[in-house]
């Protein structure tokens, strides 16, 4: 039984100690205010005093129940399937998509990245899960997914720009400007972009093909840009050619071979190589056919030399 007193009339006026707002005495203690009334109602019951409401019990019972019931679908994932269909079928279902912004990525994967089932409501939809596997696509640098209610969904995407081919050894890979590779080469969209070949190359690439892009004669006619060895380019054009540019100043090598092209067509000549790593020279290295034509012309030339000679004797 608690006894209610605010003990008031204590003698002495003695302080009594406290906690939580209650006072406490050694034969007695005094509730808090906010807990006096259910005090009441527990001694009454306890008393018999109080009669509780017709069908309390059933009520009570009713009460546990349904609270059990709610706890289990919520620990069970059930609450927020229950949420998605009954808001569906209140015309919060997925209707429209729009999708901006997409150039090499389909909108198919980015559609089966969204994960709609046909009645996914936009209420329960998690957008911002959607965001992280849309830009997990390859192409994707970056992505939003914005809810237009009462039936829109709207993915707008960023995508990685390609810079050039790659080729090490016998694989063909698009890669960035920094050198990152963005997914196989496989579609003909990405054969304009500049082939890099060799260890190293994709990463060394972008300052190297913007020098020889500031020499247009040239940089129409180059197939393919090969890095030797990390540390200097050859260029392979588009007639079989290969021009071998040292490790340093490789401006005055390209103005050079240009020079050389312009007054004499040294490019166009039946040739295979030009080799400018040395500094006081330039080696050209003939076809084998051109081989074979020289060495024909200088025979036919040593023996006209010889008749030559034994007419005058």
């Amino acid at each position: 039984m608690f006894a209610l007193k605010s003990g008031q009339g204590e003698e002495g006026g003695a302080v009594r100690p406290s906690r939580f707002g209650a006072s406490f005495s050694a034969d007695h203690f005094v509730l808090p205010r906010w807990l006096r009334r259910p005090a009441r109602l527990v001694t009454r019951l306890c008393s018999g005093e109080y009669t509780p409401p017709r069908y309390s019990a059933t009520i009570a019972t009713a009460i546990l129940l349904a609270s059990s019931s709610l706890y289990g679908a919520w620990l069970g994932g059930q609450i927020p399937v229950a949420v998605q269909s009954v808001t569906a079928r209140l015309g919060f279902a997925v209707d429209q998509v729009r999708v901006a912004g997409n150039t090499e990525t389909s909108e198919i994967d980015i559609l089966d990245r969204l994960q709609l089932d046909g009645w996914t409501s936009l209420v329960g939809f998690d957008a911002d899960l959607a965001r992280q596997r849309i830009t997990d696509l390859p192409w994707v640098k970056a992505a939003s997914v914005r809810k237009i209610y009462p039936d829109t969904l709207e993915v707008r995407v960023e995508e990685r720009k390609p810079f050039a081919v790659w080729q090490h050894g016998s694989q063909l890979a698009v890669v960035e400007r920094g050198g990152n590779v963005i997914v196989p080469f496989a579609s003909s969209r990405q054969a304009t972009l500049p082939l890099v070949i060799g260890y190293g190359a994709a990463e060394d690439a972008p300052d190297f093909v913007d020098k020889v892009r500031r020499y247009p004669e040239l940089a129409s006619r180059v197939k393919g840009f090969i890095r030797i060895a990390e540390r200097r380019w050859d260029l392979r054009l588009e007639n079989g050619i290969t021009i071998k540019l040292p490790e340093g100043d490789v401006d005055q090598a390209l103005a050079e071979v240009l020079k050389l092209d312009r007054e004499e067509g040294l490019l166009s000549r039946d040739i295979a190589s030009v080799d400018l790593r040395l500094d006081d020279r330039l080696v050209v290295g003939l076809t084998p056919e051109a081989v074979v034509r020289r060495t024909a012309a200088l025979a036919e030339q040593a023996k006209a030399a010889k008749k030559k000679s034994g007419k005058n004797i």
